[in-house]
């Protein structure tokens, strides 16, 4: 099969709380029962939702965020991460048509399906409308002619007859059921002040939670139509990404230093030594792209996984630390008790050795959690509001450091509860240049470290960066 022509389906909803994840994870979990390669897919910036289709399916669920990354890189991404598969399910972010706050379709699920070629699913909450459901796939599957709204799957439904009513209802608007879900929480995932739990958290119930939506959606959903249906995409003409080749040193030009500062690496420039970058993980640590440990594999670092709640120590040999997004507001007793790990990471940071922290990693590094001391790499201290930040974010590093080049722009996103005082250091990691104009973040020493989130994909730059720091400092130690 010619990978552009790989079968796809995006799994969307007119509106958050429909049941997507349900859904998409059950799909995923049945079509890999059935012995299907599956790969799994999650339009927007979300690390959660894709941690239960890599419990489903096997292989790693992978982020199509067309604001953090660029539309042009969003079929390319696919390609790279789809592989070999012999079905690929995409499940959107929000309603189907919902994007970057004032920014018309971008980023939503419509775009999305748009530059995948891909025909949408619609999952409908059916609990409460009968004959109504029809009027309402019609006006989604009009709206936009450019989306082929392709099949619906209604989920929530209440009884035989009340399927029977929705399904009488739906024969006249032409678009085909593929499928009715009874109302039943036993599946369900429990959720909290950032969304659903990871599965890091709860693997044992999670594993369970996938194989019993696997079952329901293998008794309501007919996946013969919905897999013939995948089948009908055309060929994508777009070559897959590959990080080996983004970080090529004629990928392009690094912007020009600040004045004063030291030269930039070049990208992809050859190492002295495999440096070996730790990478955190486990409960506390679990949002990460999986384009990142490529990236830094493709520049030449070694990538070992660690786990702050269990391991005392760093892998050994360790010159370059990256600490992404999690929860260690809700580990910092257990975080804050391995003070041998604490003490590590003080340590290398004290060394000058590179160290990107995004979110939870700028948690880890700051003096203190709700009063429960961290690593103390930062002047700040971490708590717990009531106060929710989310949204996408426009930045340029405001001077050379170990993670960019003054002046590189990039695009992220930011969702917390926790509040830092203060927000930023003397050298801040990013200047904030749209919704709004703030600095944020720190910048001390090789430690880069800041609440947001970004896709290294989008700017590869920023794993070459690190490694060739990272090799650097190998070469003299």
């Amino acid at each position: 099969m010619n990978g552009g022509s790989i079968p796809r389906l995006v799994i969307a909803a007119p509106s958050s709380g429909a049941g997507k994840t349900t859904v998409a994870t059950g799909l995923m979990a049945a079509f890999a029962d059935a012995g299907l390669t599956v790969s799994p897919h999650k339009v927007g910036p979300d690390y959660i939702d894709p941690g239960y289709h890599s419990l489903a399916t096997g292989r790693p669920g992978r982020n199509l965020d067309a604001y953090l990354c660029g539309p042009d890189r969003i079929a390319p991404l696919f390609l790279h991460g789809a592989a070999g598969a012999d079905l690929a399910l995409v499940e959107g972010v929000m309603g189907l048509f919902d994007g970057a706050s004032g920014m018309g379709e971008l980023s939503s699920t419509a775009h999305v399906a748009k530059l995948l070629r891909a025909p949408v699913v619609l999952v409908v909450d059916a609990s409460s409308q009968s004959r109504s459901v029809a009027a309402l796939v019609h006006g989604f599957a009009s709206w936009d002619p450019e989306v082929r709204l392709a099949g619906v799957i209604l989920n929530k439904v209440g009884s035989d007859r009340h399927e029977e009513l929705l399904r009488e209802a739906m024969d006249s608007s032409g678009v085909p059921v593929l499928g009715a879900l009874r109302r039943d929480g036993r599946a369900g995932t429990p959720s909290r002040h950032l969304g659903l739990v990871p599965v890091a958290e709860r693997r044992a119930e999670a594993v369970e939670s996938v194989a019993e939506l696997a079952a329901r959606v293998r008794a309501g959903c007919d996946l013969e139509a919905l897999l013939a249906l995948a089948r009908t995409v055309p060929e994508l003409p777009d070559a897959p990404w590959d990080p080996a080749a983004e970080l090529a040193p004629t990928a392009g030009a690094q912007p020009a230093p600040a004045a004063g500062a030291q030269p930039a690496p070049a990208v992809g420039a050859a190492a002295p030594e495999k440096p070996l970058i730790a990478v955190a993980g486990g409960p506390a640590f679990t949002f990460s792209y999986a384009e990142h440990a490529e990236l830094l594999a493709a520049a030449g670092a070694e990538v070992a996984p660690f786990d702050p709640l269990r391991d005392e120590q760093l892998p050994p040999g360790t010159r370059g630390l990256v600490i992404g997004g999690g929860f260690p507001e809700m580990y910092a007793p257990d975080l804050s008790a391995n003070a041998p790990l604490r003490a590590a990471v003080a340590e290398l940071a004290a060394s000058g050795a590179p160290v990107s922290a995004e979110c939870a990693g700028l948690l880890y590094l700051s003096r203190s959690i709700d009063g429960k001391p961290m690593c103390g790499v930062l002047p700040a201290d971490a708590r717990m509001t009531d106060r929710l930040t989310l949204g996408y974010r426009e930045a340029v590093a405001l001077r050379d450091n170990a993670l960019a080049a003054a002046g590189t722009r990039v695009r992220g996103h930011e969702f917390h509860r926790t509040a830092l005082e203060p927000g930023a250091g003397a050298d801040p990691a990013w200047g904030l240049t749209h919704p709004e104009r703030r600095v944020e973040g720190f910048v001390t020493g090789g430690v880069h470290a800041s609440y947001l989130h970004v896709h290294w994909a989008a700017e590869p730059s920023l794993a070459g960066r690190l490694v060739t720091s990272a090799a650097r400092g190998a070469a003299t130690a």
